[in-house]
This record gives C-alpha cells, sequence and structure tokens, in this order.
C-alpha cells in the first residue's frame, strides 16, 4: 500500500541474495498467517516498519509471493485500519462532528478544529497521491529488490528516530498546513520497504516541532483515507486474476486468523504507540531498528 503499508507486497523476494536457499512454499497456513497477523498489526503502529518486517517474516518462512500473498496483505491493512477505527473513534467524530457544522467558510482562520484538521489531512495526502498514481510501478520493482533494501531503510528509519529523539525544537501549537504537507512528504518516501511510516512522519512532524501527543493521533489517521483507497484499488487487480485464483495459496481459515491477528494486535499497538510518544522513548525503536535493518542485510548469507 502507498506507505509503509500502503503498496502491494507481492514482490517480497530475496532475489538481492541468491545465497538465501530457504525452500519456497505455495501455502500459508494458519499459524504462520497468525504469526504475521500479529507482525503486522504491532509494526503498522510501531515506528519498525511493517512492510520490512511482512519482508523478512515472508522471507523466513519461504512463502511464494504471488498474488495470495497480495490478498493477505490488502487484507492485513484492512483490519489495521479498523483497529484505528476503534482506538481514535472520538477523534474521527469530532473531525465529522465539525465539518457538518455550520460555520463560515471564508478563510482558513474562520474553520472550527475539525475541519482544519481533515483540511491538513488531505493536504498530507497529496505526495503519496502523486507517488501512487505517477510511480507505483517504480516503487513495486524496488519491493523485488530483497533484503537488502529493506536492511538499508530500516536503518534509516533509525537515524530518523535518533536525531528527531536528540533534537529539540520548539515546539508549535497546532499542525499547520505547510507542516502537514511536510509530513505527507515523509509519508510518502516510506513507500520504501523497511522505511517505516509511522516512525517517518512522527519523526519528521517532532523535529518541525510539532507536539508529542497530536502527532501519533494525526500520524494514524493521516494513512487511512491512503490505505483504504489502494486496498480498493489491489481488491481490483486481484478480481482481475480471479478471486479463486488470489486465494489459492491461502485457506480461508488463515485469512481469518491472519485479519483478527492483526486487528487485535493493532488496537493494542495502536494505544501503546500514542503513549509511547507522549513521553518521548522513540530512541529504543532507533536501537531496535538498527539491529534489525544490520540482521536483515547479513541474514541471507548468514543462512547460505
Amino acid at each position: 500500500m502507498l506507505n509503509d503499508t500502503a503498496l502491494p507486497y507481492s514482490a517480497l523476494t530475496t532475489s538481492n541474495a541468491s545465497h538465501f536457499r530457504i525452500k519456497k512454499q505455495h501455502t500459508m497456513n494458519w499459524l504462520q498467517a497468525l504469526i504475521l497477523g500479529i507482525l503486522q498489526g504491532l509494526t503498522e503502529y510501531l515506528p519498525v516498519s511493517s512492510s520490512g518486517h511482512l519482508a523478512i517474516g515472508q522471507a523466513l518462512f519461504g512463502l511464494d509471493d504471488g498474488s495470495s500473498n497480495l490478498t493477505f496483505t490488502v487484507l492485513l491493512h484492512v483490519a489495521t485500519v479498523l483497529s484505528t477505527l476503534v482506538i481514535l473513534w472520538k477523534e474521527i467524530v469530532w473531525i465529522f462532528k465539525d465539518l457538518f457544522t455550520k460555520q463560515s467558510w471564508r478563510s482558513y482562520q474562520d474553520l472550527n478544529g475539525g475541519t482544519k484538521y481533515a483540511i491538513n489531512i488531505l493536504i498530507s495526502m497529496i505526495p503519496v497521491m502523486i507517488v501512487g498514481l505517477f510511480f507505483k510501478d517504480k516503487v513495486e520493482e524496488v519491493f523485488g529488490s530483497g533484503l537488502l533494501i529493506v536492511g538499508i531503510m530500516l536503518l534509516v528509519t533509525a537515524s530518523l528516530l535518533a536525531f528527531s529523539y536528540f533534537a529539540k525544537p520548539r515546539q508549535k501549537e497546532e499542525i499547520s498546513g505547510l507542516h502537514a504537507f511536510i509530513i505527507g512528504i515523509a509519508q510518502a518516501c516510506a513507500v520504501m520497504p523497511g522505511l517505516s511510516r509511522s516512525g517517518s512522519t512522527i519523526a519528521t512532524g517532532l523535529l518541525l516541532g510539532n507536539k508529542k501527543e497530536k502527532l501519533a493521533q494525526f500520524s494514524f489517521l493521516m494513512v487511512i483515507p491512503p490505505i483504504l483507497g489502494e486496498a480498493l484499488l489491489d481488491v481490483k487487480d486481484i478480481f482481475e486474476v480471479g478471486f479463486t485464483q488470489a486465494m489459492d495459496g491461502i485457506s480461508p481459515v488463515a485469512a481469518i486468523v491472519g485479519f483478527l491477528a492483526a486487528f487485535i494486535s493493532g488496537c493494542f499497538a495502536c494505544k501503546w504507540m500514542i503513549n509511547i510518544v507522549k513521553k518521548g522513548k522513540l530512541i529504543w525503536f532507533a536501537v531496535y531498528c538498527a539491529i534489525v535493518g544490520i540482521l536483515a542485510i547479513v541474514l541471507p548469507y548468514i543462512l547460505n
């Protein structure tokens, strides 16, 4: 899908390391679906890259990289979107309530808080829409380049998180339209596998001086429209190849287990991450991303 989460993962292979000799299998069982679902739910919100972890997990399981993985990935991302709606339902209700409240539209300053928030979300979507419309094929090629790029991008994520931890800009009361656009650019860059979407957007917002308690919520809400939009496009691709063929590598039980695992773990991770950002303890995720990034780079050669 169009972020860490937002582009199809149908080409998550280990072609960059021809020494990686884990045997490919064609059918995902329920236990693998459970593990990958939990992995997706947790890493979607934690700043450690869901796409990078899914790539590593699918490579370790030796799963086939055909359309069934795309089908499963779409299910996982819809599940995590639902978890966002559940955890942040009060903020979503506030936005829609303000949108439909009578107000003056003569200038941005005259708008109420929820309407400004919705406009900022729309502004943040512009960069990722440009990437999705004009560079989607190029980005999907990167997803087939293996674990090397995943490892490098995880190291970039670690650097961003560390930098935002030590930088202390003056904090601003509200996320402005300009800042929303810059944060949106960070989200667009995070289509690279291994570059954490939440990590990139939150770190960018912190470097711009936005308040911690508002950034996590904005980061999680701004991704909902792009994920749902890309999911609809992926569903179209799935039906073009045929639903039966798209589900060939995954049983209905495995699909349901993965969906529920991603939803439940996503609810937990979303709430946990908001509290972590408020406390400013992102440095430990920087250390984790650095370790996993190095492992992703050397793993194919160790397992030779």
